[in-house]
C-alpha cells in the first residue's frame, strides 16, 4: 500500500465485493450478471496503477488521471449496479 490510491480503490473493490456477495445470496432470480461487475473491478486496478505511476514519477496528470478513472468507477457503480435500490441492468 504505497499511496492512496490504493487505499481508495481498496475500499471501493471492497464495496463491490459486498454488493456481488449480498446479491448473490438474495432470494429469487439474480438481477444481474458477473460481467456487469467485470468494469469497476478491472477500473480499480487502472486506477491505483495510474495513481501510483503519477505518485512514483511525480506526475500531476497521471494523479488527475488516476482520480478521473476512480471518480468514474464509482459512477458506474452507481449508474448500473445500483447499489441502494433500483434493479440493475440485465
Amino acid at each position: 500500500m504505497q499511496s492512496l490510491f490504493d487505499w481508495i480503490s481498496i475500499l471501493i473493490f471492497a464495496g463491490l465485493v459486498v454488493l456481488y456477495l449480498q446479491r448473490s445470496m438474495a432470494e429469487g432470480p439474480p438481477t444481474d450478471r458477473i460481467a456487469h461487475y467485470a468494469p469497476p473491478a478491472v477500473g480499480c486496478a487502472a486506477g491505483t496503477f495510474v495513481g501510483n505511476q503519477g505518485v512514483t514519477d511525480a506526475r500531476p496528470e497521471l494523479q488527475l488521471l488516476a482520480a478521473a478513472i476512480l471518480v468514474a468507477v464509482v459512477v458506474y457503480i452507481f449508474q448500473v449496479l445500483k447499489p441502494f435500490g433500483g434493479r440493475p441492468l440485465r
